[in-house]
């Protein structure tokens, strides 16, 4: 909490709220999409369900020693970090399902781990040797 070693911390605090909080609403509609997405796409797909609980947990507001507002942001923290990781999970696992290409080599771009299993950018022999005698429409 490194906030409660900063000076003048309440008027700060104060004029960012605004932007915060309602980001929560934002997250919540956007979780109820993304979920709504993931439980009827994934079956169809074939593709397994992700388990939400292993990457949402929201247990430190149970806390004794932590006020009313640390609580609520522990709650509201818990919630949107675990939740963006979920969602990243399933957006992974439909970028398996529908690319299965790396990106090419950028320089300071962070490459997600699940490209590890996908073929290398620009290889056209890899392409085909492993999407080739497949269908290649896309429906």
């Amino acid at each position: 909490m490194k906030y409660l070693k900063t000076r003048h911390r309440f008027l700060k605090h104060l004029i960012i709220l605004p932007f915060i909080y309602p980001a929560g609403i934002l997250l919540f509609l956007l979780d109820f999409w993304i979920e709504l997405y993931h439980r009827i796409s994934f079956p169809i797909y074939g593709i397994p369900a992700v388990k939400r609980s292993r990457y949402v947990l929201i247990d430190r507001h149970r806390l004794q020693y932590l006020n009313v507002m640390q609580k609520l942001n522990c709650i509201y923290c818990g919630y949107a970090n675990g939740i963006l990781q979920y969602w990243v999970k399933i957006i992974g696992e439909t970028e398996k399902y529908w690319c299965g290409i790396q990106h090419r080599n950028k320089e300071g771009f962070v490459v997600p781990a699940h490209h590890a299993e996908f073929i290398p950018y620009g290889d056209e022999e890899a392409y085909r040797r492993e999407f080739s005698a497949k269908k290649t429409r896309m429906f």
